[in-house]
Protein backbone atom coordinates (compact mmCIF):
# COMPACT_ATOMS: atom_id res chain seq x y z
CA UNK A 1 0.00 0.00 0.00
CA UNK A 2 1.27 3.27 -1.07
CA UNK A 3 0.28 6.61 0.67
CA UNK A 4 0.58 10.20 0.03
CA UNK A 5 0.45 12.55 2.99
CA UNK A 6 -0.02 16.35 2.60
CA UNK A 7 0.52 18.91 5.95
CA UNK A 8 -0.14 22.21 5.42
CA UNK A 9 -1.43 22.98 9.36
CA UNK A 10 1.24 26.00 9.87
CA UNK A 11 4.41 27.53 8.13
CA UNK A 12 5.31 24.07 6.64
CA UNK A 13 4.55 22.38 2.98
CA UNK A 14 5.07 19.24 3.66
CA UNK A 15 4.35 15.98 1.36
CA UNK A 16 5.53 12.22 1.96
CA UNK A 17 5.25 8.74 0.48
CA UNK A 18 4.77 5.81 2.60
CA UNK A 19 5.07 2.12 1.87
CA UNK A 20 3.18 -0.36 4.15
CA UNK A 21 3.63 -4.04 4.57
CA UNK A 22 3.09 -6.12 7.68
CA UNK A 23 2.09 -3.20 9.78
CA UNK A 24 5.56 -1.98 9.17
CA UNK A 25 6.01 1.85 7.47
CA UNK A 26 8.44 2.00 5.29
CA UNK A 27 9.35 6.29 4.21
CA UNK A 28 10.07 6.43 0.50
CA UNK A 29 10.13 10.18 0.63
CA UNK A 30 9.68 13.28 2.68
CA UNK A 31 9.74 16.44 1.39
CA UNK A 32 9.22 20.03 3.68
CA UNK A 33 9.61 23.32 2.53
CA UNK A 34 9.19 26.08 5.32
CA UNK A 35 8.12 29.55 5.54
CA UNK A 36 10.04 30.42 8.60
CA UNK A 37 12.85 32.78 7.76
CA UNK A 38 10.05 34.98 6.48
CA UNK A 39 8.27 34.63 10.09
CA UNK A 40 11.67 35.21 12.05
CA UNK A 41 11.56 38.63 10.93
CA UNK A 42 8.49 39.44 12.77
CA UNK A 43 9.09 36.85 15.94
CA UNK A 44 5.61 34.68 15.10
CA UNK A 45 3.48 33.26 12.45
CA UNK A 46 1.96 35.81 10.14
CA UNK A 47 -0.91 33.35 8.75
CA UNK A 48 -1.25 35.36 5.25
CA UNK A 49 2.18 35.03 4.87
CA UNK A 50 2.48 31.04 5.56
CA UNK A 51 -0.67 30.27 3.58
CA UNK A 52 0.71 32.43 -0.06
CA UNK A 53 4.24 30.37 0.20
CA UNK A 54 2.10 27.26 0.58
CA UNK A 55 0.30 28.32 -2.47
CA UNK A 56 3.58 28.58 -4.15
CA UNK A 57 5.41 25.33 -2.88
CA UNK A 58 2.62 22.51 -2.64
CA UNK A 59 2.62 21.35 -6.54
CA UNK A 60 6.16 21.24 -6.26
CA UNK A 61 6.88 19.66 -3.22
CA UNK A 62 4.33 16.98 -4.09
CA UNK A 63 5.76 16.51 -7.78
CA UNK A 64 9.08 15.83 -5.67
CA UNK A 65 7.79 13.47 -3.18
CA UNK A 66 5.66 11.43 -5.68
CA UNK A 67 8.48 8.29 -6.12
CA UNK A 68 5.41 6.37 -6.41
CA UNK A 69 1.37 6.60 -7.96
CA UNK A 70 -0.22 6.06 -4.58
CA UNK A 71 -3.27 4.20 -3.62
CA UNK A 72 -4.41 6.92 -1.28
CA UNK A 73 -4.20 9.96 -0.19
CA UNK A 74 -3.69 11.59 3.19
CA UNK A 75 -4.40 15.28 4.39
CA UNK A 76 -4.73 17.35 7.92
CA UNK A 77 -7.85 18.77 8.46
CA UNK A 78 -7.00 20.13 11.49
CA UNK A 79 -6.18 21.90 13.94
CA UNK A 80 -4.24 24.51 12.49
CA UNK A 81 -4.07 27.66 10.47
CA UNK A 82 -7.43 28.20 8.22
CA UNK A 83 -5.71 29.44 4.83
CA UNK A 84 -2.91 27.47 5.53
CA UNK A 85 -5.40 24.18 5.64
CA UNK A 86 -7.43 25.03 3.02
CA UNK A 87 -3.93 25.26 1.04
CA UNK A 88 -3.39 20.85 1.35
CA UNK A 89 -7.21 20.36 1.71
CA UNK A 90 -7.95 21.79 -1.65
CA UNK A 91 -5.23 20.28 -3.42
CA UNK A 92 -5.71 16.69 -1.90
CA UNK A 93 -9.35 16.97 -3.17
CA UNK A 94 -7.80 17.93 -6.88
CA UNK A 95 -5.80 14.92 -6.73
CA UNK A 96 -8.46 12.71 -5.43
CA UNK A 97 -10.81 13.07 -8.22
CA UNK A 98 -8.57 13.28 -10.42
CA UNK A 99 -6.41 10.32 -9.87
CA UNK A 100 -9.89 8.37 -8.54
CA UNK A 101 -7.76 7.67 -5.26
CA UNK A 102 -9.66 7.33 -1.76
CA UNK A 103 -8.81 10.72 0.32
CA UNK A 104 -8.13 10.22 4.45
CA UNK A 105 -8.58 13.40 6.76
CA UNK A 106 -6.05 13.16 9.63
CA UNK A 107 -5.73 15.14 12.65
CA UNK A 108 -2.40 17.01 12.65
CA UNK A 109 -2.31 16.09 16.48
CA UNK A 110 -2.68 12.41 15.90
CA UNK A 111 -0.06 12.48 13.08
CA UNK A 112 2.62 13.75 15.19
CA UNK A 113 1.65 10.45 17.02
CA UNK A 114 2.00 8.16 13.99
CA UNK A 115 5.47 9.67 13.15
CA UNK A 116 6.56 6.73 15.85
CA UNK A 117 5.25 3.98 13.60
CA UNK A 118 8.39 5.14 10.52
CA UNK A 119 10.83 2.66 10.08
CA UNK A 120 9.76 1.62 13.61
CA UNK A 121 12.23 -1.39 14.20
CA UNK A 122 10.73 -2.61 17.36
CA UNK A 123 7.16 -3.12 17.95
CA UNK A 124 4.92 -0.54 19.87
CA UNK A 125 2.98 -2.22 22.24
CA UNK A 126 -0.56 -1.12 23.71
CA UNK A 127 -1.73 0.28 26.20
CA UNK A 128 0.40 3.20 24.71
CA UNK A 129 1.01 6.85 26.26
CA UNK A 130 1.73 9.80 24.21
CA UNK A 131 3.05 12.73 24.61
CA UNK A 132 2.31 15.26 21.98
CA UNK A 133 4.04 18.75 22.59
CA UNK A 134 4.90 21.44 19.87
CA UNK A 135 4.37 25.15 19.22
CA UNK A 136 0.79 25.14 19.56
CA UNK A 137 0.12 21.62 21.71
CA UNK A 138 0.52 20.53 24.61
CA UNK A 139 -1.62 17.00 25.16
CA UNK A 140 -1.22 13.48 26.87
CA UNK A 141 -3.38 10.75 25.49
CA UNK A 142 -3.84 7.31 26.03
CA UNK A 143 -3.93 4.65 23.03
CA UNK A 144 -5.91 1.48 24.25
CA UNK A 145 -5.43 0.52 20.20
CA UNK A 146 -5.36 1.96 16.67
CA UNK A 147 -8.80 4.25 16.59
CA UNK A 148 -9.22 4.26 20.53
CA UNK A 149 -7.82 7.20 21.74
CA UNK A 150 -8.99 8.95 24.57
CA UNK A 151 -7.57 12.26 25.76
CA UNK A 152 -6.12 13.07 29.38
CA UNK A 153 -5.41 16.12 29.37
CA UNK A 154 -3.63 19.23 28.17
CA UNK A 155 -2.37 22.68 28.52
CA UNK A 156 -4.68 25.24 29.82
CA UNK A 157 -3.29 28.11 28.59
CA UNK A 158 0.21 28.28 26.28
CA UNK A 159 1.67 25.13 25.01
CA UNK A 160 4.80 24.28 25.90
CA UNK A 161 6.20 25.32 22.51
CA UNK A 162 4.83 28.89 22.61
CA UNK A 163 6.28 29.42 26.35
CA UNK A 164 10.07 28.33 24.69
CA UNK A 165 9.24 30.96 21.81
CA UNK A 166 7.60 33.77 24.24
CA UNK A 167 10.44 32.97 27.16
CA UNK A 168 13.25 33.71 24.05
CA UNK A 169 11.55 36.73 22.99
CA UNK A 170 12.15 37.74 26.80
CA UNK A 171 16.03 37.02 26.78
CA UNK A 172 16.95 38.50 23.33
CA UNK A 173 16.83 35.20 21.49
CA UNK A 174 15.98 34.62 17.92
CA UNK A 175 13.03 32.92 16.92
CA UNK A 176 11.79 30.30 17.28
CA UNK A 177 12.57 30.64 20.55
CA UNK A 178 12.86 26.96 21.54
CA UNK A 179 15.86 26.11 19.22
CA UNK A 180 17.56 29.38 20.25
CA UNK A 181 17.22 28.27 24.21
CA UNK A 182 18.16 24.62 23.56
CA UNK A 183 21.69 26.25 21.90
CA UNK A 184 22.38 28.76 24.63
CA UNK A 185 21.09 26.21 27.57
CA UNK A 186 24.39 24.10 26.48
CA UNK A 187 26.67 26.40 28.17
CA UNK A 188 24.01 27.07 31.21
CA UNK A 189 23.38 26.02 34.73
CA UNK A 190 19.99 24.46 34.83
CA UNK A 191 20.39 24.98 38.66
CA UNK A 192 21.20 28.58 38.58
CA UNK A 193 17.67 29.85 39.24
CA UNK A 194 15.18 28.28 40.66
CA UNK A 195 11.91 28.94 38.62
CA UNK A 196 8.37 27.53 39.41
CA UNK A 197 7.23 23.91 37.99
CA UNK A 198 3.55 24.74 37.29
CA UNK A 199 0.88 21.80 37.81
CA UNK A 200 3.31 19.29 38.25
CA UNK A 201 1.84 18.11 41.10
CA UNK A 202 -1.40 18.22 40.91
CA UNK A 203 -4.08 15.22 40.38
CA UNK A 204 -4.69 16.14 36.91
CA UNK A 205 -2.98 15.28 34.04
CA UNK A 206 -3.42 19.58 32.58
CA UNK A 207 -0.35 21.53 32.22
CA UNK A 208 0.39 25.13 32.36
CA UNK A 209 3.02 27.11 31.20
CA UNK A 210 2.19 30.95 31.40
CA UNK A 211 3.04 31.26 35.17
CA UNK A 212 6.84 30.23 33.88
CA UNK A 213 6.31 32.69 31.33
CA UNK A 214 5.55 35.60 33.66
CA UNK A 215 8.36 33.97 36.24
CA UNK A 216 10.94 34.67 34.08
CA UNK A 217 9.50 38.24 32.91
CA UNK A 218 10.21 39.00 36.37
CA UNK A 219 13.57 37.95 37.44
CA UNK A 220 14.52 39.70 33.93
CA UNK A 221 13.15 42.88 35.28
CA UNK A 222 14.80 42.50 38.49
CA UNK A 223 17.95 41.48 36.71
CA UNK A 224 18.00 44.35 34.59
CA UNK A 225 17.12 47.00 37.32
CA UNK A 226 20.79 46.33 38.63
CA UNK A 227 23.12 48.81 38.03
CA UNK A 228 25.88 45.83 37.67
CA UNK A 229 23.86 43.58 36.10
CA UNK A 230 24.90 42.23 32.37
CA UNK A 231 21.70 39.74 31.35
CA UNK A 232 23.71 38.78 28.10
CA UNK A 233 26.36 36.82 30.11
CA UNK A 234 23.30 35.25 32.27
CA UNK A 235 21.40 34.01 29.17
CA UNK A 236 22.76 30.72 29.12
CA UNK A 237 22.03 29.82 32.65
CA UNK A 238 18.68 31.43 32.14
CA UNK A 239 17.70 29.42 29.22
CA UNK A 240 19.11 26.17 30.96
CA UNK A 241 17.07 26.85 34.12
CA UNK A 242 13.99 27.84 31.84
CA UNK A 243 14.61 24.05 29.88
CA UNK A 244 15.16 22.09 32.79
CA UNK A 245 11.61 23.77 34.11
CA UNK A 246 9.49 22.72 31.35
CA UNK A 247 11.23 19.47 31.40
CA UNK A 248 10.40 18.46 34.42
CA UNK A 249 6.94 19.56 33.81
CA UNK A 250 6.69 17.57 30.85
CA UNK A 251 8.25 14.22 32.38
CA UNK A 252 6.79 13.56 35.78
CA UNK A 253 3.40 14.44 34.47
CA UNK A 254 3.46 11.63 31.52
CA UNK A 255 5.79 9.13 33.57
CA UNK A 256 2.52 9.28 36.46
CA UNK A 257 0.06 8.68 33.63
CA UNK A 258 2.05 5.66 32.37
CA UNK A 259 2.34 4.37 35.67
CA UNK A 260 -2.10 4.91 36.23
CA UNK A 261 -2.26 3.14 33.19
CA UNK A 262 0.02 0.50 32.82
CA UNK A 263 1.27 1.69 29.82
CA UNK A 264 3.72 -0.58 28.07
CA UNK A 265 4.78 1.92 25.69
CA UNK A 266 5.43 5.89 25.91
CA UNK A 267 5.63 7.87 22.63
CA UNK A 268 6.53 11.37 22.42
CA UNK A 269 5.86 13.48 19.28
CA UNK A 270 5.56 17.36 17.88
CA UNK A 271 8.21 19.98 17.29
CA UNK A 272 9.27 19.96 20.77
CA UNK A 273 10.00 16.27 20.78
CA UNK A 274 13.09 17.54 18.95
CA UNK A 275 14.71 19.09 21.96
CA UNK A 276 17.80 16.49 23.14
CA UNK A 277 17.25 17.37 27.04
CA UNK A 278 13.84 16.24 26.94
CA UNK A 279 14.69 13.29 24.93
CA UNK A 280 17.35 12.53 26.90
CA UNK A 281 15.85 13.61 30.26
CA UNK A 282 12.79 10.66 29.46
CA UNK A 283 14.87 7.67 28.45
CA UNK A 284 16.81 8.57 32.12
CA UNK A 285 13.46 8.76 34.28
CA UNK A 286 11.93 5.95 32.68
CA UNK A 287 14.63 4.01 33.99
CA UNK A 288 14.67 5.67 37.34
CA UNK A 289 10.79 5.34 37.82
CA UNK A 290 11.15 1.86 37.16
CA UNK A 291 8.81 1.72 34.27
CA UNK A 292 7.85 -1.73 32.43
CA UNK A 293 7.93 0.58 29.22
CA UNK A 294 9.61 0.94 26.08
CA UNK A 295 10.19 4.71 25.07
CA UNK A 296 9.83 5.82 21.58
CA UNK A 297 10.26 9.08 19.76
CA UNK A 298 10.65 9.47 16.16
CA UNK A 299 14.03 11.36 14.39
CA UNK A 300 14.00 14.74 14.35
CA UNK A 301 14.01 15.10 11.30
CA UNK A 302 9.72 13.56 11.84
CA UNK A 303 8.92 15.26 15.06
CA UNK A 304 8.64 18.98 12.84
CA UNK A 305 5.14 19.17 10.69
CA UNK A 306 5.66 16.72 7.69
CA UNK A 307 3.51 15.07 5.36
CA UNK A 308 4.86 11.09 6.05
CA UNK A 309 3.32 11.37 9.77
CA UNK A 310 -0.17 12.08 8.02
CA UNK A 311 0.13 9.10 5.67
CA UNK A 312 1.67 6.57 8.87
CA UNK A 313 -1.50 8.09 10.65
CA UNK A 314 -4.49 7.58 7.67
CA UNK A 315 -2.78 4.26 7.11
CA UNK A 316 -3.42 2.72 11.01
CA UNK A 317 -7.07 4.60 11.61
CA UNK A 318 -8.68 3.63 8.30
CA UNK A 319 -8.64 -0.11 7.42
CA UNK A 320 -7.95 -1.49 3.73
CA UNK A 321 -11.23 -2.81 3.34
CA UNK A 322 -12.91 0.67 4.53
CA UNK A 323 -10.64 2.34 1.73
CA UNK A 324 -12.16 0.12 -1.24
CA UNK A 325 -15.69 1.27 0.09
CA UNK A 326 -14.92 5.12 -0.04
CA UNK A 327 -16.36 7.02 -2.71
CA UNK A 328 -14.06 9.40 -4.91
CA UNK A 329 -16.29 12.06 -3.78
CA UNK A 330 -13.80 14.15 -1.68
CA UNK A 331 -16.58 16.33 -0.01
CA UNK A 332 -17.83 13.23 1.72
CA UNK A 333 -14.77 13.59 4.02
CA UNK A 334 -14.52 17.10 5.25
CA UNK A 335 -18.74 17.28 6.38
Amino acid sequence: MIILGIETSCDETGAGVIETENKKVKLLKNVVVSSLPLHAKSGGIIPEIAAREQIKYIIPVIEKALVKKPDAIAVTYGPGLMGSLLVGIETAKALSFVWNKPLIPVNHLIGHIYANWIEQKSEIEFPALALVVSGGHTDLVLMKGHEKIKWLGGTRDDAAGEAFDKIGRLLGLPYPGGPAIEKAAEKGNPKAFNFPRPMIDSNDFDFSFSGLKTAVLRETSFLTSRPTSNLSSLIPDLSASVQQAIVDVLIKKTLRAAQKFNAKSILLGGGVAANTSLRENFKFQISNFKLNAKFFVPPKSLCTDNGAMIAAAAFFNFKPQKWQKLSANPELYFD
